[in-house]
């Protein structure tokens, strides 16, 4: 048994790195659906139907607990599919709330009641369709009161990224920074919402200034993951290594990834 991440692409490949950093026994297999990225602009029903696709395909590895490396899915999907498809021996968990706990200072497991929190104004990165969602505001006001969340869409940066086209999407970080500050001239705080943004980090921290403390999910997913796995070990099982599938042309794919990761990377075909 291994442990199962799904990406819409490629940029989940940040949390994959993170985990196995972290987890470096774990054994991991990754999921692109390269062949239907970028989902940030697909409906929510489209992007359901497509990551219980991708799922099933993880659970046919063996993979009973799997991470929704994918933001929009996690946003446009997750609830739905934990409610009503879910098997009760499977696990399917997002990136969202590991996020929102460091945000709001909260401990794993922390059911209190929303509180005050330090930070009142909070830039949200994503994309349209996890901005249109409004996931990460609901599961934000179950645990802190009183921050101003303003979420700004960033169309066309994952797709430049998928790309390779570096230099395009550090245009689009700084208009998308730009189009934010319009409308929150100070905020306090940064969330990069999509796990493409960590690759353009510095880009979002160049744009928006000192000042702004920029919550990037990889780092944070890997703590909580290895928390989750101390506190569940029956989801996790024997298995050997990683590897590594995409619904795309697993030779372009894996071109891409090691370009990103700076390390060979092979995929193959889901």
């Amino acid at each position: 048994m291994a442990v199962g991440i799904f990406d819409s692409g490629l940029g989940g490949l940040t949390v994959w790195d993170a985990v196995t950093k972290r987890l470096p026994d774990v054994p991991f297999v990754y999921m692109a659906d390269n062949a239907h990225a970028p989902y940030g602009v697909r409906d929510a029903d489209d992007i359901y139907q497509l990551t219980c696709q991708a799922v099933e395909r993880l659970w046919a590895e063996g993979c009973d607990l799997v991470i929704l490396a994918c933001n929009t899915a996690s946003a446009a999907a997750l609830r739905r599919m934990q409610e009503s498809w879910v098997p009760t021996d499977k696990r399917v968990l997002g990136v969202f709330v590991p996020l929102i706990e460091a945000l709001t200072e909260r401990q794993w497991g922390d059911n209190s009641p929303p509180r005050e929190v330090e930070v009142k104004n909070v830039a949200l990165f994503a994309t349209p369709t996890t901005v249109a969602s409004r996931a990460f505001q609901r599961e934000l006001a179950f645990r802190a009161i009183g921050v101003d969340v303003e979420a700004q869409a960033c169309g066309g940066v994952v797709d430049a990224i998928e790309e390779g086209d570096m230099i395009l999407a550090e245009a689009l970080v700084r208009s998308h920074v730009d189009a934010l500050r319009r409308k929150m001239p100070i905020p306090q705080a940064a969330v990069l919402g999509c796990t493409h943004y960590p690759l353009m980090e510095k880009e979002f921290e160049a744009a928006l200034g000192p000042g702004v403390k920029v919550f990037s999910q990889a780092n944070l997913v890997a703590e909580s993951l290895a928390d989750y796995l101390a506190r569940h070990p029956k989801m996790l099982g024997r298995g050997e290594g990683a590897r590594f599938l995409t619904t795309g042309d697993p030779k372009t794919v894996s071109s891409r990834a090691t370009q990103f990761l700076r390390r060979r990377i092979e995929f193959e075909a889901a």
